[in-house]
């Protein structure tokens, strides 16, 4: 009994510690944004959501082609020749802006169109949306995440949206037992429902990831109660998600991270595949589903995060960029881009990789189809003592070497060749990048926009391309790159930050417990 009483109070103490130095970075960080001017993020998202319930009329204009922003939505219209692009966010290296602009491409007049429209969803990025030719057309989206200028404070969304494409009216659907806050979460509809899968929750003093399974019924718009069962996937977030035609639902790749000690997490890119399907011998209205891993055949996908995927009519899901940042230090960090562009054909469980050539020689009419695909598995990686890894687009953090056994948590070093080899790369393609905007409109895939890093600098693009998935022959250019999308501010706070940090460590009786040095792509 004894024991158990000094377990108990162990326990306490341990509590109190931690509850102590939430408060001390709670303290930390309310010193830092009384002295940035910035108000509280949920002030911030009140103000904003005041500002849309004020907006009465829809307004509707021609506008230039959108800003550069980076973790927004694009998909197609369900029965127009029309692009849906929704929200988003800009670093410039100095501040973040947070949108909810919601445009319309359309792609015979190439002309771009601004929908304002009243009560809509606030700015945010990180979320997910999907359209539906259902009554009348429609969107539907969910979750996503504010950041405050300073990028100091994070407000995640747990809100669920319908835009009617016919009337261009937004509804906030207010229905119980859905998913918590999130971000860089996964969604698609399938058979009636809407299926969201993982994300994360951080607020820059503790983090969250998650692999719960959530499942909205389109016909009585009521958050369902389900049954999970077997191989369910790690935790993650920007994984790939993929609903087949049969009602399958594939899920692969994505990144989580876990706390090793103080001041040092694990990054995991996750390279695992798995599928969702009824269970056996269920009827359709007992919600029971099982997960199974996936091995799937064919070429082998290199390490990579922040991909871009859409699923076209064929039954295919097609992926587009990605990142793998690696380096021996804290400080200096590498990226490797990719401009793969892969599919992967859901009726056999298989990958290719798509070498798209250019128009071929009129003696030499050769499909890509007919090209042999690579099966060459990415390099063996080398353990690091210590690397740094970039998220699903959402964070770049500082994280420690392997622990375990599992292959999927070892990271890659500066020492490996590039994953991703560009050579010979034509000026009309899209060049390397992570989190482009993917899409597929009546047999055409369009990429749009993405982030590419270099050194500290990080670049937001406004271009987009197209691909005929028939031909696959060569790259359309819709919108050609700008030969500078935008300037670059050299932030000048990390030396404030430090002498404010060093401040604080004084007020604090030695505690050198820093704040978190996460960044919202």
């Amino acid at each position: 009994m004894g024991k158990k009483d000094k377990n108990k109070k162990k326990g306490k103490g341990a509590e109190k510690t931690a509850m102590k130095t939430d408060k001390k970075l709670a303290a930390k960080q309310k010193k830092m944004l009384d002295k940035l001017g910035e108000s509280d993020i949920n002030e911030i998202v009140k103000k904003l959501e005041s500002e849309e319930s004020r907006l009465a009329t829809i307004h509707e204009e021609v506008v230039p082609v959108p800003s550069p922003r980076a973790n927004f939505t694009l998909v197609s219209h369900p029965d127009k020749e029309e692009l849906i692009m929704f929200g988003g966010e800009f670093y410039n290296g100095a501040k973040v802006c947070v949108y909810n602009d919601l445009f319309f491409y359309n792609i015979k007049s190439k002309e771009w169109k601004q929908l304002r429209s009243p009560a809509g969803p606030t700015p945010r990025s990180g979320h997910q949306m999907v359209s539906l030719a259902s009554n009348g057309g429609e969107l539907w989206m969910f979750g996503g995440e504010h950041a405050s200028p300073s990028q100091l404070q994070f407000y995640h969304y747990k809100d669920l949206w319908n835009l009617n494409l016919k009337t261009r009216k937004w509804e906030k659907i207010l229905a119980p037992n859905g998913p918590s806050a999130r971000s860089g979460h996964r969604m698609v509809a399938a058979k009636k429902r809407l299926f969201i899968f993982g994300g994360f929750h951080d607020n820059n003093q503790s983090y969250n990831y998650f692999n719960d399974l959530h499942i909205f019924s389109l016909e009585s718009y009521q958050w369902l109660k389900v049954a999970i069962s077997g191989a369910v996937p790690p935790a993650r977030s920007g994984c790939c998600i993929a609903a087949a035609p049969d009602g399958k639902l594939f899920i692969w790749g994505g990144y989580s991270r876990a706390s090793m000690k103080k001041d040092i997490d694990r990054g995991v890119t996750h390279t695992d595949m798995f599928v969702l399907n009824p269970e056996k011998g269920s009827a359709e209205g007992d919600n029971k589903y099982k997960w199974s891993l996936v091995k799937a055949g064919g070429y082998h996908p290199k390490p990579r995060s922040s991909v871009g995927c859409t699923v076209a009519a064929n039954g295919k899901a097609y992926c587009f960029g990605g990142v793998m940042d690696v380096n021996e230090d804290d400080e200096n960090v590498q990226g490797q881009f990719s401009e793969d562009l892969l599919a992967f054909d859901m009726s056999s469980q298989t990958w290719r990789f798509l070498e798209i050539l250019g128009k071929p020689k009129k003696d030499n009419q050769k499909s890509i189809n007919d090209v042999e695909m690579s099966e060459t598995a990415a390099p063996e990686p080398t353990p690091a003592k210590t690397v740094t890894t970039t998220t699903d687009g959402i964070f770049t953090v500082t994280v420690g070497g392997p622990s375990g056994s599992s292959s999927s948590a070892v990271p890659y070093v500066s020492k490996i060749p590039s994953l991703f080899a560009n050579s010979a790369r034509p000026s009309n393609v899209p060049s390397p990048r992570m989190n482009p905007g993917l899409c597929v409109c009546k047999g055409n895939l369009y990429v749009l926009g993405g982030l590419f890093e270099e050194n500290e600098k990080q670049f937001t693009y406004t271009d987009m391309y197209s691909l005929d998935l028939h031909k696959l022959d060569e790259w359309k250019v819709v919108i050609a790159p700008a030969k500078k999308d935008h300037d670059w501010v050299d932030s000048e706070s990390s030396s404030s930050d430090e002498e404010f940090s060093s401040a604080d460590d004084d007020d604090d009786d030695g505690d050198s417990s820093k704040d978190s040095d996460m960044d919202t792509d």
